[in-house]
């Protein structure tokens, strides 16, 4: 289908969810989460095809963990679903109604954004958490998923268009972009006359391509290169336990711990205990010249290794003299995604809270919980790494903006 189409298609769909009560958009969804596991035979049949592809093609591990699912990958689909049905419905509410001297009452109202298009790599879940959220917040959505998961996308987006129809709701309100060539996606991004916003979701690459060639706003998902600060008050059995959840749990996720930070103070004790505990799960560690000195088995790191996003089982290792010079380090290498502080000293917990340039900052806890069902907020559409609208895991009130309404009682302006 021509883009144009689709995107007229998609117009049409989002002026009748713009109409649509809570009870008609989560009867879709529900319908849709139904779908979608009837077909999981079918789904897993066809990205079992890309999977195959992708090892053919020598795929990361990280990349192919992005890539497979199976049937509890299907249901979490679904149950995402479910849980946005369940959530409460951001449109329509009013943030606040004044009156003016003149009589006239001025408030905000929260609506849907229109037509949101969403550009991804190959993360055939993300096919349904998009669509949720989109959804739900009154949004038709356009999908632009890449070719590695391209069999799987088909074979989700099928059971959601049928979840929609037979809910007597547009099924065009979630469309997929089946075309894999460059040219395709490039006039995706200038789609002015159909796309009210643009999100792109993936590596470093995606996201710079479309932020340099989109005519259309774009809301910034970024990469995670995630650290992890280990103070020199740190329990050292709560730090093994966060650094190895953080960095080997899921690697191939943009929350997953890329970097370790520890001060020397600790370094004789730790590192000899860090190096044993993620040998047992065969992580590289990528170190500085201070720590390669302390502990033998580490390798050397260079300088690109301090801002690299490995999505694999690798981690750099960087030692400092204070909290000062690791919140220092962790601002000028991180992607603003996720860090944290392991730590038994309030002042320095607090320090890092408020230094640490990022969407979400811990203290003694995992990285591994930027996500959008982890806070509550259902499926997300991704993590904003960026200042405007929108900063952390996006949820349903980030697909939405507001309107200005005004009652007034035969008032003109003199």
């Amino acid at each position: 289908m021509e883009l144009t189409e689709i995107g007229k298609r998609a117009r049409e769909a989002a002026g009748v969810l713009n109409t649509l009560g809570s009870g008609p958009k989560n009867q879709g969804l529900l319908a849709a989460a139904r779908e979608i596991e009837e077909a999981s035979d079918a789904i897993l049949a066809a990205n079992s095809r890309d999977v195959a592809a992708a090892e053919k093609k020598k795929m990361s591990h990280g990349l192919i963990d992005r890539l497979k699912l199976n049937t509890d990958r299907i249901h979490a689909m679904a149950d995402g679903l479910r849980q946005v049905a369940a959530l409460d419905d951001p449109v329509g509410e009013v943030l606040s109604m004044k009156p003016r001297p003149n009589g006239l009452m001025i408030g905000q109202k929260r609506v849907p954004l229109g037509v949101v298009g969403i550009i991804y790599e190959a993360r055939p879940n993300v096919t349904a958490d998009a669509f949720g959220l989109c959804f739900k917040a009154g949004n038709a959505v356009i999908l632009k998923g890449g070719s590695d998961a391209l069999a799987s996308n088909q074979a989700i987006i099928a059971a959601i268009q049928r979840g929609l129809a037979g809910a007597g709701l547009p099924p065009h309100a979630a469309q997929l972009i089946t075309s894999t060539d460059r040219e395709t996606t490039l006039r995706f991004m200038r789609m002015n006359a159909y796309l009210d916003v643009l999100i792109p979701r993936g590596g470093a690459g995606l996201i710079r391509t479309v932020v340099e060639n989109s005519t259309v706003p774009v809301i910034e998902t970024g990469t995670g290169n995630c650290h992890i600060f280990v103070d020199e008050s740190a329990d050292f059995a709560m730090a093994l336990d966060i650094i190895e959840n953080a960095k080997t749990q899921r690697i191939g996720v943009c929350n997953a711990c890329e970097s370790l930070v520890v001060h020397q103070a600790i370094a004789g004790e730790f590192l000899p205990l860090l190096k044993a505990r993620l040998a047992r799960r065969n992580v590289e560690i990528r170190a500085d010249e201070r720590a390669r000195a302390v502990t033998d088995g580490f390798v050397p790191a260079a300088e690109k290794d301090w801002g690299t996003e490995y999505l694999d089982y690798i981690v750099s290792l960087k030692l400092v003299d204070s909290v000062e010079e690791a919140i220092a380090h962790i601002n000028r290498y991180n992607t603003k995604h996720s860090e944290a502080i392991i730590t038994s000293n309030y002042a320095n917990a607090q320090k890092f809270l408020n230094e640490i340039d990022a969407a979400a900052v811990y203290v003694n806890a995992s990285t591994r919980f930027t996500d959008g069902f982890e806070f509550g907020f259902g499926a997300e559409i991704g993590i904003s790494t960026q200042k405007l609208h929108a900063r952390g895991p996006m949820g349903l009130k980030e697909l939405t903006t507001t309107k200005y309404i005004i009652y007034g009682s035969g008032q003109i302006r003199t």
